[in-house]
């Protein structure tokens, strides 16, 4: 049978030749007797030998996981690690377990975190599974000291412990990248991202690893239930690191904000809508998040979602205070600061502020922040887009900067726009190529005799 098609229940129904191991001395004497006691026994009794030696037992997984190679023993014993950790959900609250296995897979030595580039996908799996919810549960630290009293202020384990939080955030983009497995290894990274964004160390090295981009295309309305689940469980990870300064910056950046709107707009799954909403609630006051909120109309989405009946009072509490957030947003945004918002996206459009004389006359001086940058994305958009739209609208946001300023003319000249504006007047739209046209007889003409063109 196929590693990637391989389940827990069907390894745990092996019979592994301890008493082999032992001969060999791959494992002691005292191992074998543990092992005898806790193979193939029922959950219960598994249960209550790990309550009476449990550390006793993490000792023997990790020995052989460090000195055993074949692939069918460390399946099987990874998938007992695993249903230890998932199948009593005590183990997760022991005081004696989970440090012990916290620090010996991840700081007295490296076998898992090898076993995640070298094994099979179930072994892949099972070892990114087992990391995740180790790191993530493990006990914090009180006063330098571990919850099984070990000291955790030594500088070799703290390395350690992040150099093994590093490598899996590098394997887990490699699997967002180009999965092991095609159906399961990228929901296996997300789902296990989602468990470690929390930890500081995983969110700075997922930003350094370019990551975020990553997530963003699996930003997108689904409909199956293994897609919303994997939806859920990626806008929870945008919502992890929308706490996190330089992942705030990629996301207002990028396609993030707008996919999100997509999201939230068109799902019905309380869970999704509800990370989502939270997420926005975090970014409202960030930078151009804001606004870029207002531009995609998520304010009426708001009063939509408000209208819909939500069992959740987290995620009713969460939409209230976007509401007003997003009200208080408007309210501060001046003509000119939407104006710019639109430029800097490349939503042009003919929305009411291009053709208001009194936008122009009030606001003309601000075109010269930042060395004229909005003069010279508009330059760029005539040089980029394939939108007509767009295209026309920059066109004439140009002939009335010349119109309007008093040296417009020669600042767009100085700009090298007049090139630009000249290919545009045999483009096939003719929405573009009046606009085009406008734009050169005020470039041409100057101020002086520009208020006499028709717009």
């Amino acid at each position: 049978m196929e590693s990637a098609e391989l389940t827990t229940e069907q390894v745990l129904k092996r019979d592994i030749p301890w008493e082999t191991y032992m001969t060999t001395k791959l494992i002691s004497g005292t191992g074998l007797q543990l092992l005898r006691r806790y193979d193939n026994r029922a959950e219960s009794v598994r249960a209550q030998l790990l309550d009476d030696d449990g550390p006793a037992y993490v000792q023997v997984f990790v020995s052989i996981l460090r000195d055993i190679f074949k692939e069918e023993t460390v399946e099987y014993v990874l998938a007992l690690i695993d249903e230890m950790l998932t199948g009593m959900s005590s183990i997760l609250e022991d005081v004696t377990i989970l440090p012990s296995l916290a620090v010996k897979l991840t700081i007295h030595n490296l076998s898992t975190f090898r076993l995640l580039w070298k094994g099979n996908w179930f072994i892949q799996e099972k070892s990114c599974k087992i990391l995740a919810l180790i790191v993530s549960a493990r006990p914090k630290t009180q006063n330098g000291v571990v919850a099984n009293g070990e000291a955790s202020n030594s500088k070799a384990k703290l390395t350690t412990i992040d150099a093994v939080l590093r490598g899996l955030v590098e394997w887990l983009c490699t699997q967002l990248k180009k999965p092991s497995h095609p159906s399961r290894g990228i929901p296996t990274a997300i789902n296990c991202l989602a468990a470690l964004l929390k930890e500081p160390v995983v969110r700075s090295s997922f930003v350094q690893a370019d990551g975020v981009k990553l997530l963003i295309p699996l930003i997108c309305p689904a409909s199956t239930q293994q897609s919303i689940q994997l939806l859920y469980e990626t806008c929870l990870c945008v919502w992890l690191l929308s706490y996190y300064e330089p992942a705030i910056e990629y996301l207002a950046t990028s396609r993030g904000l707008p996919r999100l709107v997509d999201v939230v707009r068109s799902s019905t799954k309380e869970k999704v809508v509800r990370v989502v909403v939270l997420t926005f609630r975090n970014l409202l006051s960030k930078g151009t998040c804001g606004a870029q909120m207002v531009d995609l109309g998520l304010p009426q989405i708001i009063q939509s979602l408000k209208a819909q009946a939500w069992s959740d009072e987290d995620l009713l509490e969460a939409l209230n205070q976007l509401e007003d957030g997003l009200k208080d947003n408007i309210k501060k945004l001046s003509s000119f600061d939407k104006y710019k918002q639109e430029v800097l996206l490349g939503h042009l459009d003919w929305s009411p502020m291009h053709k208001d004389p009194l936008f122009w006359r009030d606001n003309i001086t601000c075109f010269e922040e930042n060395d004229f940058q909005i003069l010279r994305v508009l330059i760029t958009i005539m040089d980029s887009s394939n939108d007509p739209r767009p295209l026309a609208v920059a066109c004439f946001d140009i002939s009335q900067f010349i119109q309007h300023h008093p040296a417009g003319r020669v600042i767009v000249n100085d700009l090298k726009a007049k090139e630009r504006v000249m290919k545009l007047m045999n483009h096939e739209s003719a929405e573009v190529t009046k606009n085009a046209l406008l734009c050169i007889q005020r470039l041409f003409l100057g101020a002086k005799y520009a208020s006499f063109l028709q717009v």
